[in-house]
C-alpha cells in the first residue's frame, strides 16, 4: 500500500506538470507537436484527478497507519498543484479587463507615439494600444455594433482580430495557452481549441474551422488619428498599471528570449511585414522596408505596394492596379504618375480609383514561416 501511496502520489505530481508543461513557453515544450495530448490531457483533467485521488486515498489510509510521516508526501502535491494550476495558468497570468474604455483623441491619456491595432467598420474607428493589449492577450469589445475578439501575441508578435462568432452565436474566449509559440484560446461554447495566429480552431469539435478576420492595421497612433481623427482610442486600466509598465519597450524590440527582436534579417527572431495576396503570402525583410520605405513587387502575381510612413511604425500594403503602375512616396502620400493617395488608399483627386488594401502583418519571421510554410521570401 505505501509502494501505491507514493506511486499515485507521484504520478498526480507529473500529470499536473504536464498538464501545463505542453500549452506553456517552457524549455523544450513548443518545438514538439504535442498539441492532441495537451488537449487529450486538459479535456479528461477531472477524471485523472479524481481516479488518482481515489487511488492516494485508498492507499493512503493504510500508509498513515504506519506512519503519520507519510502525510508530509501531500505537501510537494499541494505546492505543484497549486504553483501550476494558479501560478502558471495562461488566464491566470494574463487577465483580461473586465470592461474596455476608450475616448477621442482630445480625451485619450495615450502617448501618440504608441503603435496601436486600429480597426474601421462602418465609418466607426478604434484603436487598440500594443503594449496594453500585449499583456492581456485578448479582450473582447464591439464596434459599429459587432463584436469583436482583439488578440495579441507577444512570442510571435502578431495581432489579430477576430470576430467570436462560433455555430452562429458570439461566444466569451479565454487564453488557454501557446502552441508553437502561438496563443491559443478556447471558447465557452465548445472548449474547441483556437489559434491567435490565424484564427485555425487546432483541436476540439470544432476542429477545422476559422474564426472570421476583422481587417485590421498596426500604425503609430499619430498616424491612425491623421487618417480617422475621430477614432476613439482603448485607455489604460489601472488594475494593471504595473504590468503595463513592463510592456514598455516591448513594441520597439526590448524583451527577452521568447520577446526581443533581433536587429538582423531573417533571423528567428528578426522582424517581416508578411503580406497575404488571395491563398498566397510573401515575407518582407523590415530591416529593407525601413530602408526603402517602398517595395513595388508581386505575390503569386498579384501586383503589390508595401509601403512605410515617415515614422518608421506604420506600415500598408495595396495591391496595384496593373504590374504597369509604379508607385513612389512623396512625404506620406502615394504617388504614381499624377494620381495621390493616401495610406488609406483613397485617391487625393475626385477621379481616382480606391486602392485595394491587403492584409499585411507585423511580426517575427519564426512565426510567419511556421504558420504560412509556402511563404516566398
Amino acid at each position: 500500500m505505501k509502494k501505491l501511496f507514493y506511486f499515485s502520489v507521484l504520478t498526480l505530481i507529473v500529470f499536473e506538470i504536464l498538464n501545463v508543461y505542453f500549452i506553456m513557453p517552457l524549455p523544450g515544450s513548443q518545438r514538439i507537436d504535442s498539441i492532441g495530448t495537451a488537449y487529450f490531457l486538459y479535456s479528461w483533467r477531472w477524471v485523472f484527478r479524481v481516479i488518482i485521488g481515489l487511488l492516494i486515498l485508498y492507499s493512503g489510509l493504510s500508509a498513515f497507519q504506519s506512519s503519520k510521516w507519510h502525510l508530509l508526501t501531500l505537501i510537494p502535491l499541494a505546492v505543484v498543484t497549486y504553483f501550476f494550476n494558479f501560478q502558471m495558468s495562461a488566464d491566470k497570468m494574463f487577465l483580461e479587463p473586465t470592461r474596455v474604455t476608450l475616448k477621442n483623441a482630445a480625451e485619450s491619456n495615450v502617448d501618440r507615439n504608441k503603435q496601436i491595432i486600429g480597426i474601421i467598420e462602418n465609418g466607426e474607428a478604434k484603436a487598440y494600444p500594443i503594449q496594453f493589449i500585449a499583456y492581456h492577450h485578448k479582450l473582447q469589445d464591439t464596434i459599429a455594433g459587432k463584436p469583436i475578439l482583439v488578440t495579441y501575441c507577444t512570442v510571435c508578435r502578431t495581432g489579430r482580430v477576430f470576430e467570436p462568432i462560433v455555430d452562429g452565436n458570439a461566444v466569451k474566449f479565454r487564453l488557454v495557452g501557446m502552441d508553437r509559440f502561438n496563443a491559443m484560446i478556447e471558447d465557452a461554447a465548445t472548449g474547441s481549441w483556437w489559434r491567435q495566429a490565424n484564427g485555425e480552431a487546432i483541436q476540439g469539435g470544432l476542429k477545422g474551422q476559422m474564426l472570421p478576420e476583422v481587417e485590421s492595421t498596426q500604425t503609430a497612433l499619430a498616424q491612425w488619428l491623421e487618417l480617422y481623427p475621430d477614432s476613439l482610442i482603448m485607455q489604460p486600466d489601472a488594475e494593471f498599471t504595473s504590468k503595463y509598465e513592463s510592456y514598455t519597450e516591448y513594441e520597439n524590440g526590448q524583451g527577452g528570449e521568447l520577446t526581443g527582436r533581433n536587429n538582423a534579417s531573417w533571423e528567428d527572431k528578426s522582424w517581416v511585414v508578411g503580406v497575404v495576396a488571395g491563398e498566397s503570402a510573401k515575407a518582407y525583410d523590415w530591416n529593407k522596408l525601413v530602408s526603402e520605405r517602398i517595395i513595388n513587387d508581386e505575390v503569386a502575381g498579384v501586383p503589390i505596394v508595401l509601403l512605410l510612413a515617415e515614422d518608421g511604425k506604420s506600415f500598408f500594403a495595396f495591391e496595384r492596379p496593373s504590374k504597369d503602375v509604379i508607385f513612389t512616396l512623396n512625404n506620406n502620400q502615394i504617388i504614381s504618375g499624377y494620381d495621390a493617395y493616401n495610406f488609406t488608399g483613397k485617391p487625393l483627386n475626385e477621379t481616382g480609383n480606391v486602392l485595394k488594401r491587403l492584409k499585411a502583418y507585423q511580426e517575427f519571421w519564426h512565426s510567419w514561416w511556421t504558420f504560412h510554410p509556402n511563404t516566398e521570401k
